[in-house]
C-alpha cells in the first residue's frame, strides 16, 4: 500500500513562479535555440536566471551542453559494459543460517551459472537473532543497502573438501578461511578469474551477488540506445520542501517496499501543462536527488518498469524553496533492464507521468 503524503501548499512566491512558467510556455520559441550561458562541466546543473528576468519552462542551455551530455552518455556506456557492470550479473541468492556450499556443481546450495570450479567453498552464517530463519525469494533491491544491526550474524568463508580451488582470491589475495566483511563501502570480494562473489547485508539478512565478466551479454555489448539530445527536455522546475521531510514507500519489482526519505517535490511545465515529481534520497550524504519515474513512452520505446534521473540539489538547498533543473536527457534505465537477477525500485503513483518524455535512454537490446 502506498503511503499517501500530505501535500504542502506552495508558498505564494513559488505559486507565482509556476504561473509565470505556464504563461511563458506560450512564447517559448519552437526552435529551442541554445542559450549562451557560461559553460559548466555538469549537464544537470541549474542555469542561472538574471534578476528580474521572466522564468521559462526550458532551462537555459550553455554552449558545451551537448558535449557534456555526450561525455556523460559515454561514461554511462562504459559503466554498463564494465567487467563488473550490470551485464555481468548472473545470480542473486539468499544465504541460509548455517553452511551454504557454493560453486558450479549442481550439488551446491548456491549454484554458480558460469564456467567456474565445481566448489568454491562454504559460506557460513552463524549467531545473531535472525540467523536461524531461512530466507526465500530474491533479495531486496540493490539500491537500498542497510547497516548491520547490533548482534548480527557472523559470515565466514571456509574451505570445501579438498581445499580451495587454485587461483581463488579474497580481496585480491590467495583465499584463506576467515570472516568476510559484509558491511560498509568495501565488502569482501571472492574472485576466480572473471567470476566474483560478494556477500551483502540486506536489513540483517544476507545474500550473495554473483557476477561473471565473460557473459555473452557483456562480451557482445555494443552500446546503449538513446534519444537524440533535445534541449526542450532540459527544464527548470520549482522546488518546494516538505516540512518536515517525508518518508516515501517505494515499491520494488519483487513486491517489497523501501522506506526512503523524500525532502520535497519539483513542479514544472512541459508543453504548456504543469506536472509534479517527487524524489527520494539514496544515501546519507544527500548530494543528489533520485527521481524514479515512468511516462507514456514506457514499454513502448523506453524500459517498462521505470527510468531513473539523478540531479543536483535545488539552488537554495533541500530545506528552502528554490529552483531545480530537470534534464530528462539524463534519464537512464534501472539495473533490471540488463539482468533478470537485479531487483529495482518502481515509481510511486505520483511519479507516473501522463506525458511522453522522448529523451534519455531507450529500451536496451543487442545491436
Amino acid at each position: 500500500m502506498m503511503l499517501q503524503l500530505k501535500r504542502k501548499t506552495s508558498p505564494p512566491a513559488l505559486s507565482a513562479t509556476l504561473a509565470i512558467l505556464l504563461a511563458a510556455c506560450g512564447v517559448v520559441s519552437a526552435s529551442h535555440t541554445l542559450a549562451q550561458d557560461a559553460p559548466t562541466a555538469d549537464p544537470s546543473a541549474p542555469a542561472a536566471t538574471p534578476a528580474g528576468a521572466p522564468a521559462t519552462s526550458e532551462a537555459k542551455v550553455y554552449p558545451h551542453w551537448k558535449d557534456d551530455l555526450a561525455a556523460w552518455r559515454a561514461a554511462r556506456e562504459r559503466e554498463i559494459g564494465a567487467v563488473d557492470g550490470w551485464l555481468t550479473l548472473v545470480g542473486m541468492e539468499w544465504l541460509n543460517s548455517g553452511v551454504n556450499s557454493i560453486g558450479a556443481a549442481k550439488d551446491n546450495n548456491i549454484q554458480v551459472h558460469a564456467q567456474a570450479p565445481d566448489h568454491f567453498g562454504l559460506i557460513t552464517v552463524s549467531g545473531g537473532a535472525d540467523s536461524a530463519k531461512p530466507h526465500k525469494g530474491k533479495p531486496q533491491s540493490d539500491a537500498a543497502p542497510t547497516s548491520q544491526p547490533q548482534g548480527a550474524p557472523i559470515v565466514q568463508l571456509l574451505s570445501p573438501p579438498g581445499g580451495f580451488p587454485p587461483d581463488l582470491l579474497v580481496d585480491g589475495k590467495p583465499a584463506r578461511e576467515g570472516q568476510l566483511t559484509v558491511d560498509g563501502p568495501s565488502p569482501s570480494v571472492i574472485s576466480w578469474h572473471g567470476v566474483t562473489i560478494v556477500v551483502l547485508n540486506r536489513g540483517g539478512r544476507y545474500a550473495v551477488r554473483i557476477k561473471d565478466s565473460n557473459t555473452p551479454a557483456r562480451t557482445g555489448f555494443k552500446g546503449l540506445n538513446w534519444y537524440t539530445p533535445d534541449p526542450h527536455f532540459r527544464i527548470q522546475a520549482v522546488w518546494t520542501p516538505f516540512v518536515p521531510p517525508q518518508i516515501e514507500k517505494i515499491p520494488t519489482v519483487i513486491g517489497t517496499t523501501l522506506d526512503l526519505p523524500s525532502p520535497g517535490y519539483a513542479e514544472f511545465v512541459l508543453d504548456g501543462k504543469p506536472y509534479r515529481l517527487q524524489p527520494v534520497l539514496e544515501d546519507a550524504d544527500h548530494k543528489t536527488l533520485f527521481f524514479i519515474l515512468s511516462d507514456v513512452t514506457s514499454s513502448i520505446a523506453t524500459y517498462g518498469t521505470a527510468r531513473y534521473l539523478h540531479t543536483g540539489l535545488p539552488d537554495h538547498g533541500l530545506d528552502q524553496p528554490g529552483l531545480l533543473v530537470l534534464d530528462f536527457n539524463l534519464l537512464e534505465n534501472p539495473p533490471c533492464a540488463y539482468s533478470s537477477y537485479a531487483t529495482c525500485p518502481q515509481p510511486p503513483q505520483q511519479n507516473q507521468l501522463p506525458v511522453p518524455l522522448e529523451a534519455g535512454e531507450k529500451i536496451y537490446g543487442p545491436q
